[in-house]
C-alpha cells in the first residue's frame, strides 16, 4: 500500500473576513474532491483571515500513479487561482512489511 499525503499553506490576499476566507477554501476543497476523488480538510490556520493550511491524502498501489496524483493535486489547486500556494509538502510512504500477512493468523471469526 502506497499513502501520499501534502500540506499546503496558502495565502488568501482577497479574504477580508473569516467568512470570505471560508468561502473560498469551500471552493477549493469542493472541487479538488470533486476532481480527484481524494481527501482533503483545512487542518490549521483557522482563525487568520488570510492564511490556510490544508492537508490531503491518496492511496493506491503502485508508488508512481500516488506521486503523479499527489503533483496533479498541488497543481489543480495552485492553477485555480483562489488562493497563493505559499508552501507545500508532500510525502509518499510505502507500507509493506508493516503488517503480518493475514493469512498468518486465525481471527476471531475463521474457523481453525
Amino acid at each position: 500500500m502506497v499513502i501520499g499525503s501534502g500540506l499546503i499553506e496558502l495565502w488568501i490576499a482577497e479574504s477580508r473576513s473569516l467568512k470570505e476566507k471560508r468561502g473560498v477554501l469551500k471552493r477549493i476543497l469542493q472541487r479538488t474532491q470533486n476532481a480527484f476523488n481524494v481527501s482533503i480538510a483545512e487542518i490549521g490556520e483557522n482563525d487568520s483571515w488570510k492564511r490556510a493550511r490544508i492537508g490531503f491524502c491518496v492511496v493506491g498501489n503502485d508508488a508512481r500513479y500516488v506521486n503523479g496524483k499527489v503533483d496533479h493535486i498541488l497543481s489543480f489547486i495552485d492553477e485555480l487561482q483562489l488562493a497563493e500556494v505559499m508552501n507545500s509538502k508532500i510525502e509518499i510512504v510505502t507500507i509493506s512489511d508493516a503488517m503480518p500477512h493475514f493469512e498468518d493468523h486465525c481471527g476471531k471469526y475463521d474457523q481453525g
